[in-house]
């Protein structure tokens, strides 16, 4: 069962995790199966919200009888579907959702997370900004109004104070999830000049602010910090200037600059290109993810079991430690079910080659120098980093046509 959304603003990434597992299950299936069992995805809509995939995960695991649930895009669905996890003894597999709180607050023996979460995610962010732009006094933050928004606005700010205390937070403004219209909040960054503007918002709500920033020029006045906008460029084309910070939610990139295996990543280029006539996004990159970890996860408690077919308890306990390969690198799940996945950040470049901004100047960084430890929560952790840091940052890596 794979929970992702189907319609509304976020299917415009979506859709393309549904693609993507589409495609890599064909593929499975082609040769064969998983340990010989071919595999069926049965897709449900996060759209109509929390209640309704809710009711689906239970639909899933007690009429359809899925071995494994893939869910979700939505934090808030990731949060009611993790307990539903446990309480039903079905292994789930958090594909996408970004929020840390899940287990940072709780422990879980049936849900595990395939990639990074939003600590990680946003702190790489800030560092990134404070390599490449040291000198910034004042910034502001235009997220949407929801829990995503606030909370990584929260981590955004709570290492921003820790690492380069006094800076002036010009104004902090959050529009309404699914907005179309942010004249208001453009004109009102216009007029308070920040050196720099942070928006961890995604989705069509990301298109549509960007579009309308170009409009009236505020990316030629502010310094654009836009964690999550690697999903956007291709649709929002050139009307992103060059010489704003991106990030791609781990190291998603097609053109990444040194992936672990430069012949696996072509593959999955490829294969995705060729299907649907895109470039793969994020999503796209996290439900490759979700589907090597269900892979590897049931090759591990297969061969365990002597050949046999896994119980729901010893496939759930064969994602512990679980390491798995990404299009890009690997990925490790820590004991308490989080995984450990790299994040790149890059600055926007115009090329010929593309319709659309590529990535330059950019930064891999390692998941555990930039990853709350276990047993710590984000808020904690994050007050105890060092200026240092950012003189220990990798090496930047500049774009290559």
């Amino acid at each position: 069962g794979i929970a992702t959304y189907l319609s509304g603003p976020a299917s415009v990434f979506g859709v393309p995790g549904r693609q993507t597992a589409e495609m890599l299950f064909d593929e499975i299936n082609a040769a064969g199966g998983i340990a010989g069992v071919k595999v069926r995805p049965i897709f449900v809509d996060e759209g109509p919200g929390v209640d309704h995939v809710v009711g689906e995960y239970r639909r899933l695991v007690q009429s359809e009888g899925v071995h494994l649930v893939f869910a979700a895009i939505s934090s808030a669905d990731c949060i009611a579907c993790a307990p539903l996890a446990d309480e039903l003894k079905r292994p789930t597999l958090l594909w996408d959702c970004g929020t840390q709180r899940i287990f940072e607050d709780n422990r879980y023996s049936y849900a595990f997370r395939t990639q990074a979460n939003a600590t990680p995610e946003i702190l790489a962010a800030l560092l990134y900004l404070l390599k490449v732009k040291p000198d910034f006094k004042s910034i502001a933050v235009i997220n949407q109004d929801y829990a995503w928004g606030r909370d990584s606005w929260d981590i955004f700010r709570t290492a921003m104070n820790t690492l380069k205390p006094g800076v002036k937070i010009a104004a902090e403004l959050f529009p309404r999830f699914g907005a179309t219209d942010f004249s208001t909040e453009i004109t009102r960054v216009l007029a308070l000049r920040p050196d720099v503007v942070l928006s961890t918002s995604w989705g069509g709500d990301l298109d549509a602010l960007i579009r309308q920033a170009s409009d009236r020029k505020l990316f030629e006045r502010a310094t654009f910090v836009m964690p999550l906008a690697e999903s956007s460029l291709q649709r929002v084309g050139k009307a992103l200037p060059a010489g704003h910070i991106v990030g791609a939610r781990g190291d998603h990139w097609f053109l990444h600059p040194s992936p672990a295996d430069p012949e696996r990543l072509k593959r999955f280029n490829d294969s995705y290109r060729a299907k649907y006539n895109a470039w793969p996004i994020y999503p796209c990159f996290h439900m490759a993810q979700a589907v090597s970890a269900m892979k590897a996860g049931i090759e591990k408690a297969v061969a365990a079991k002597n050949g046999g077919w896994p119980s729901d308890a010893e496939l759930a306990a064969a994602f512990k430690g679980l390491e798995f390969p990404s299009p890009t690198a690997s990925v490790r799940i820590r004991e308490d079910g989080q995984g450990l996945e790299n994040q790149l950040i890059g600055t926007t470049l115009h090329s010929d080659k593309y319709p659309f901004p590529v990535l330059t100047d950019m930064i891999v960084f390692p998941a555990e120098s930039v990853t709350t430890p276990v047993g710590q929560k984000s808020a904690d952790w994050l007050k105890t980093l060092s200026p240092d840091m950012v003189a220990k940052l990798p090496q930047a890596q500049v774009f290559k046509s």
